[in-house]
């Protein structure tokens, strides 16, 4: 594992027990006098998370990446070098005794940390031990694999095993769960002659099928999560229908986005209500903040898989090819040369027809021992070397997941200083508004004092009879009721009545009661912001939480390639040299059989 102090998602509490990534998210302490403190401070930073989240600090930037993403020391053994170049003080000298000494207990250190690297579980816990045809159930027929696991047997179906699959991965989406053998590729037709139906009940196929399922049931139960996973246990369970475990919970209680479900227990009712609003990032959006440990990882990852899809599976399957076609023209060579030797009669006197023989059984052996070889050729490295491209692409996955939810985070923030602008603007709005109404509401009152005041109190000497007495004019008549019967508008209130018709054309252009909608709306903006900021609080302690978890199982990964790759190169080495060395046994006995020719002359 590596060092905390470079390790910027070390996690003691997390990374210490394997079997610890399941647990609650980090808890986080925020400051009780600000409301917002995880929602305005992110849990990323271009150098990766913080170690710790008790401080209101912003987070630290991590120190430069390793030069291997996956694992601080990938490859233990190259520790000695990991010091060229860099220059150091002299150390004190030592006896020669202790020097001694302590130069042994480094070799048992190094030694034993080989094995603990390197040692590979043993695979065959769970073994698949047979393969049946069978159509209970179903129309046409199918294949069942028999899994024995601790004395129990159970039949499960390919379809089964991809459901299992699928679970596992949406219960926990920051875990590298193992691939499975595709069902029916273009080799397996061109295996079984282009035909689909015999191409299902090719023996060869079946037979590299059950050794594949069985990798994957053993690598998901090595697994310390996935292997005690409660659905994956009952897998195994002979007395449960499968069918029935895949339409009960917790099965059923994931929803289909894993955005909207936290990582740590996607099943959590509480936590899903709150991830139900936070928002889906498009797929074109960027991050803002990259962690660039994970972009390290992202870039060796896409290494990993074009040098192992695009060199050695290619490079692989035309040696195979090519040692098949060589072992064929030995078979006929052989078989050519062993008629040929039973056929020289008298020719062959004074040991030419045994030196022939020989000569055909070594080449003939040479037949036998190549489709030995290319049979463990199969198994022990070209199926692994399948695998791991395979492993490529769900860690390719798991860190696009993990992508996606730091996007979600950034998403999220973006929209709650959205819905914070839009509630600051819908308040200065309302605070406006009731400015504006009271203004409206003592313009009203005057308006109406004023028209109050003359209609019951006009200045002396302005009566409207008296003038008109004096100057000789006739009084002016009331106005003519109107075809309704209804008065004419005083002229006392006309200056209120424009007023009001002015506020309702208004009021009508707007809203019937712009008022109640307006306080509406932030009653609801406020609303959301509280859930919104509730939500990010819960993102902030989950994108933590995945982070640290996927660093943790691809550090686990790692340390698994490093031993797979180890043992499929002294597989890879023990069969050519086993082949090499039976062949030259025969070509010897040739050799033998040859220098015993006697010469005629």
């Amino acid at each position: 594992m590596s060092d905390p102090a470079d390790n910027p998602f070390h996690e003691e509490a997390l990374t210490d027990d394997p079997a610890r990534p399941s647990s609650s998210p980090p808890s986080h302490t925020t400051d009780p006098t600000s409301s917002s403190h995880i929602a305005s401070s992110p849990p990323t930073s271009p150098g990766g998370f913080a170690a710790r989240s008790d401080d209101d600090a912003p987070l630290s930037s991590a120190p430069a990446a390793t030069a291997y993403p996956f694992s601080a020391e990938p490859y233990p053994q190259d520790g000695d070098r990991g010091g060229e170049g860099v220059t150091s003080p002299p150390l004190p000298q030592v006896p020669a005794g202790e020097a001694q000494e302590a130069h042994e207990e480094d070799e048992r250190k190094k030694k034993a940390q080989q094995q603990r690297v390197y040692q590979r579980p043993a695979r065959d816990a769970i073994q698949i031990v047979d393969a049946l045809k069978t159509s209970e159930g179903a129309s046409t027929p199918y294949i069942v694999y028999c899994i024995v696991f601790e004395t129990r047997e159970v039949r499960r179906r390919y379809s089964d095993f991809v459901s299992l699959r699928q679970a596992l991965a949406t219960l926990h989406p920051c875990f590298i769960v193992p691939p499975l053998p595709p069902k029916n590729s273009l080799s397996s037709y061109a295996i079984a002659g282009a035909n689909p139906a015999k191409a299902k009940e090719d023996a060869a196929l079946i037979a590299r099928r059950r050794r594949m399922l069985s990798t994957f049931l053993n690598r998901t139960l090595e697994h310390p999560v996935l292997g005690q996973e409660r659905v994956f246990r009952r897998f195994l369970d002979p007395e449960t229908p499968w069918h029935d475990v895949l339409h009960s919970p917790p099965v059923t209680l994931v929803p289909k986005n894993p955005l909207k479900a936290p990582a740590n227990d996607p099943t959590n009712a509480e936590m899903l209500a709150l991830f139900a609003s936070l928002p889906i990032p498009s797929s074109s959006a960027t991050l803002q903040h990259p962690d660039q440990r994970f972009l390290d990882s992202e870039v060796f990852t896409s290494k990993f898989s074009s040098h192992l899809a695009g060199s050695m599976e290619k490079v692989n399957r035309r040696l195979m090819k090519r040692w098949t076609e060589a072992a064929g023209d030995w078979g006929e060579m052989g078989g050519g040369l062993n008629g040929f030797a039973l056929r020289m009669g008298e020719d062959g006197s004074g040991g030419l027809d045994e030196a022939t023989e020989k000569v055909g059984m070594a080449v003939d052996a040479g037949y036998t021992l190549t489709n030995t070889m290319l049979k463990h050729w199969e198994q022990d490295f070209t199926e692994p070397l399948q695998e791991y491209t395979q492993f490529s692409n769900i860690i390719k996955s798991l860190l696009k997941y993990r992508h996606n939810k730091h996007l979600q985070y950034e998403a999220a923030r973006e929209l709650l200083e959205s819905k914070r602008a839009t509630l600051e603007e819908l308040e200065r709005s309302e605070l406006e508004a009731q400015r504006l109404e009271k203004a409206l509401e003592r313009v009203r009152i005057v308006t109406e004092d004023g028209g109050s005041d003359r209609a019951v109190s006009p200045p002396s000497g302005s009566s409207p009879v008296g003038a008109a007495a004096e100057s000789g004019a006739q009084a002016p008549l009331p106005p003519l009721p109107s075809s309704s019967g209804s008065l004419a508008p005083q002229p006392a209130k006309r200056g209120g009545g424009l007023v009001s018709a002015l506020k309702h054309s208004v009021k009508g252009l707007v809203d019937s009661d712009p008022e109640s909608t307006r306080r509406s709306t932030i009653s609801k903006t406020r609303e959301q912001i509280n859930q919104l900021d509730d939500a990010i609080k819960a993102l902030t302690g989950d994108l933590r939480f995945a982070s640290v978890t996927i660093q943790s199982d691809l550090d686990r990964f790692q340390r698994q390639k490093v031993g797979d790759i180890r043992e499929m190169c002294l597989d890879f080495a023990n069969f050519h040299k086993e082949w090499a060395s039976k062949n030259l046994a025969m070509w010897e006995e040739a050799k033998a059989a040859i220098d015993a020719i006697v010469d005629d002359e």
